[in-house]
């Protein structure tokens, strides 16, 4: 840990106002920002996709559950793997608290995968999860939505991901998508969002708020500590001395 200056605790009043008129700052611009994003223009969705779940084939239109907001995270997730890379679960174990809420705001949030419904249902099981997951497998929603790559792409030395070209070493990537029915059943896409996924996983606000934040400059990569949470060290109550 870092050195810190220690001081009265009217001198940390004074600095921690400071900081709150900066933190009140970034909020306004953050609202701003997110604004600006929802004024983005829409693209008509005209393409058939069908998708498999639980209850079996479904549309795009379907997957509204017959609320007019729909949500995609796009879970790495692809055909013969035998569980989803460690950072989409890291996201995926804070959906389940809040499909209920959003449902009430009118949105529908759900999981999409290129993997088959099979593998998809069996990893939901092992995880514990509740929320909706559909499968992907034989269409091309993850492709035309930019978060799968083919290996002639990826033998190129780049693939279009994030809105520009870039090296990535899997052949899937994670990302949300988001989407609109109006009251004629005709969906529109509304925003993609793959950069600052972070922001949707609670644990790291809170790792922000402690004293060593997130902690991750001297690992090999963003994300290196993070472990599927029915790993043996990774459950809730093991410690960490680091």
């Amino acid at each position: 840990m870092p050195s810190h200056t220690i001081v009265t605790r009217d001198e940390w009043l004074e600095a921690r106002r400071a900081h709150l008129a900066r933190e009140r700052e970034f909020t306004r611009r953050r609202d701003q920002l997110s604004a600006e994003r929802r004024a983005m223009p829409w693209v008509k969705v005209d393409k058939p996709y069908v998708f498999e779940r639980a209850e079996g084939k479904a549309t795009l239109a379907d997957l509204f559950d017959r609320r007019r907001q729909l949500i995609v995270y796009r879970f790495m997730f692809g055909p013969g793997w035998e569980e989803g890379c460690p950072s989409c679960p890291f996201l995926a174990d804070h959906i389940d608290g809040a499909v209920v809420h959003l449902a009430q705001r009118n949105v529908t949030l759900l999981a999409v995968s290129r993997a088959p419904l099979r593998q998809i249902e069996a990893f939901k099981r092992r995880m514990g999860w509740r929320f909706p997951w559909v499968s992907s497998y034989g269409n091309d929603f993850n492709r035309d939505y930019h978060v799968s790559f083919t290996k002639e792409e990826k033998a190129k030395g780049a693939v279009f991901y994030n809105f520009d070209r870039r090296e990535f070493r899997s052949e899937d990537a994670p990302g949300i998508s988001v989407f609109y029915k109006d009251e004629y059943g005709e969906v529109f896409h509304n925003s993609s969002y793959a950069h600052g996924l972070d922001l949707l996983v609670g644990a790291y606000n809170y790792l922000d708020l402690a004293p060593k934040g997130r902690d991750e400059d001297a690992l090999a990569f963003t994300m290196a500590w993070v472990r599927h949470h029915d790993r043996d060290g990774h459950r809730a109550g093991s410690r960490s001395e680091r």
